[in-house]
């Protein structure tokens, strides 16, 4: 047993460590194609993975699920916080970005009584309040430094978060490729339908990065962009079966906690492709929310006597 919770600790550590490539590989291509482009490459490239890892879990009949609405609802839901997590990155250096998505978990934990109808104790309510400081530390209102993008990368992560919950509430007859499979379905559709609406509308320039990511028109990508975008494919593939993994040997409570080895990477990734320097500000307001949802789920952890949220924050 204990070697089977190590195991999952180290699937886990990996698949956060793979997930994060991501951020760079979309950053890199953000100031030259737009976002709808780099989901749909994204999606077409992982598309026959996703089918292969489906038959291999469950069949391919369980697609065809009774609960398809659900799955689409939630996939719509998805898509649309993983498009302004994007657009967030566009235009923060990646080390904010991914710290003000970390609110996600206890958006997660504070979210489960009104939707769930589950129990939140005062203590998760008080590190929430922790993690909004953080927050407020890391965007400094008042420093003439705002950037709205920020909100995106908070939007993003209540979006995740209820996404997270919706899971919960169908995760008795879904598999976690099946999901994923929705999710990759409805990426696809998205970018195409979002691309499609702008270039009706005439819409192809913006003043900010964020909003110049979204409505920039498409364009034929060179070799080494078209392999930075299908690249995010394979990243999210093999991720989401390392996660999947992690959870499948130990549980969610156990291995938890490492999903906040993502903060490690990010920062290190915006310095060594971008030359990103974090802030001191960016250092106390990540520490803050860490340190909030370490608690949070550390409490959750020895009050709860039932299955646990899986209160994960992967771009998948």
């Amino acid at each position: 047993m204990q070697n089977r919770i190590v195991l999952g600790m180290a699937s886990l550590c990996l698949g956060v460590l793979v997930f994060s490539l991501q951020d760079p590989l979309i950053k890199a291509v953000s100031g030259t194609y737009p976002v709808t482009e780099v989901m749909a490459i994204r999606s077409i490239v992982a598309l026959p993975i996703l089918l292969v890892l489906v038959h291999a879990d469950v069949g391919l009949r369980a697609i065809f699920s009774s609960r398809f609405r659900m799955l689409t609802m939630r996939a719509f839901i998805l898509f649309t916080s993983y498009t302004v997590y994007y657009l967030a990155i566009a235009a923060l250096p990646l080390a904010d970005a991914v710290a003000l998505y970390f609110m996600a978990p206890l958006f997660i934990m504070a979210l489960a009584g009104p939707y769930l109808g589950e129990r939140v104790a005062w203590q998760t309510l008080v590190t929430v309040m922790v993690g909004m400081l953080g927050v407020l530390v890391m965007l400094r209102p008042g420093a003439g430094l705002f950037d709205w993008a920020a909100l995106l990368s908070l939007a993003s992560a209540v979006l995740y978060g209820f996404s997270q919950l919706m899971a919960r509430k169908i995760g008795d007859t879904e598999s976690s490729t099946v999901m994923a499979f929705y999710q990759n379905g409805v990426y696809l559709f998205g970018a195409a339908v979002v691309a499609g609406l702008f270039w009706l509308a005439g819409i192809a320039h913006a003043t900010h990065p964020s909003l110049e990511f979204l409505v920039r028109p498409w364009i034929w990508p060179t070799p080494i962009d078209f392999l930075k975008m299908a690249a995010c494919g394979f990243v999210a593939s093999a991720g989401m079966v390392l996660l999947s993994q992690a959870y499948r040997l130990a549980p969610a409570n156990s291995v938890a906690t490492f999903e906040y080895t993502g903060i490690i990477w990010s920062p290190l990734w915006g310095f060594l492709f971008f030359a990103e320097v974090p802030r001191s500000t960016t250092v106390i307001g990540a520490a803050l929310i860490i340190g909030a949802g370490l608690f949070a789920l550390n409490t959750s952890r020895h009050r709860s006597s039932g299955p646990e949220i899986q209160a994960t924050c992967d771009p998948a």
